[in-house]
């Protein structure tokens, strides 16, 4: 543990030295968040939103880019030192599809986002829509989901769920769907969640931190490192991140971490505990899908303004004061689920 460690702090090292000229660049590809009109899943207009967000116009959005590219080139790097040093490295599964899964999650849905990121920002590949269209967004988070719950399934053996105190339930090939519908929840809820100074990002520091301790549990040490290294730019981003913020993670991040946290939790087999370590995220979602359900076929709104986290800003809370607040019910919520995840099922 100790080594996972010191591999964070580098990881916050070389992530804090960089951030600062990665910010300047951001500014010089005129990647920054547009004083424009948003939309709703329905293409209807959100004057809320947009009052309540004008502020942020101008900031450099895609934060999360550089995380993605330091924590992918780093990992496999400090595999290979770890080897040659013969430092013992410990596995559940087979080492090569753990690291294929977890990066190619990482990358996919990253890139996934950059080109959300990138036609809401610039004029040339936006067209006539805000961001990709959600239809087409969906099939591709779909097809990513679907190859990465079929590699679990096909490579890592991974086709059960552990439900606390009840025990073990194989799901067969019937895993793939619904890990994938898992994944993609999470993905969603994450770039919903993102919508406040350091808010998303803090949560996930706080949810990552508990599958930590749940990967050295089981002495997975390339899951292990892959957590150490994103919490380390994780911490190096938040820096630049809390209110006001310098940076935002664009959709390359938001769609990146959701859905990659949803993997690291069902690659550890606690699916249960995810739902409760994530649940400001999936509260997050929640709000948003009640909204835009009640919207479509009652033509009414269930808030004035959804998520949960807008509407407590459009009711006079500080956005600080939201986010801190979030932050804590994450450190509740993220002990509670490693104190499930950690149940062992009771004799009968």
């Amino acid at each position: 543990m100790n080594l996972l460690l010191g591999v964070l702090l580098f990881s916050w090292f070389i992530h804090s030295l960089l951030y600062v000229p990665f910010i300047r660049l951001l500014y010089g590809w005129k990647l920054q968040r547009l004083a424009q009109k948003t939309r709703d899943a329905f293409d209807k207009r959100t004057p809320i939103f947009d009052k309540l967000h004008r502020s942020k116009a101008g900031t450099p959005v895609g934060g999360g880019l550089l995380v993605i590219i330091l924590v992918t080139a780093l990992f496999p790097l400090i595999l290979f030192l770890f080897h040659y040093f013969w430092v013992p490295i410990t596995a559940v599964y087979p080492i090569g599809s753990e690291i294929k899964i977890l990066l190619f999650s990482f990358l996919s849905f990253g890139l996934l986002g950059l080109v959300d990121d990138c036609k809401k920002t610039f004029s040339w590949v936006r067209g006539n829509f805000f961001g990709l269209r959600l239809r087409h967004k969906l099939i591709l988070e779909i097809a990513i989901a679907m190859v990465v719950s079929y590699w679990m399934v096909r490579e890592l053996k991974i086709n059960i769920f552990y439900i606390p105190l009840i025990g073990v339930i194989e799901m067969g090939w019937w895993y793939i769907p619904l890990a994938a519908f898992i994944i993609i929840a999470f993905a969603n809820a994450f770039n919903i969640t993102d919508g406040l100074d350091g808010l998303s990002s803090g949560l996930l520091m706080i949810a990552l931190c508990a599958f930590w301790v749940l990967s050295a549990s089981i002495l997975d040490t390339p899951l292990s490192l892959f957590i150490a290294l994103w919490l380390g730019g994780l911490i190096a981003f938040l820096y630049f991140n809390v209110f006001p913020a310098r940076i935002f993670l664009g959709d390359v991040g938001a769609l990146s971490f959701g859905a990659t946290l949803a993997v690291v939790g069902l690659i550890l087999g606690k699916a249960p505990a995810l739902l409760v370590i994530g649940a400001v995220f999936v509260i997050e979602v929640a709000s948003s899908f009640v909204q835009l359900l009640s919207k479509k076929f009652l033509h009414k709104k269930v808030f004035t303004v959804a998520p949960l986290h807008l509407w407590l800003q459009h009711n006079g809370w500080p956005e600080p004061k939201i986010v801190m607040r979030f932050w804590i019910m994450g450190i509740v919520f993220a002990i509670l689920g490693l104190w499930l995840a950690l149940l062992t099922r009771a004799p009968i």
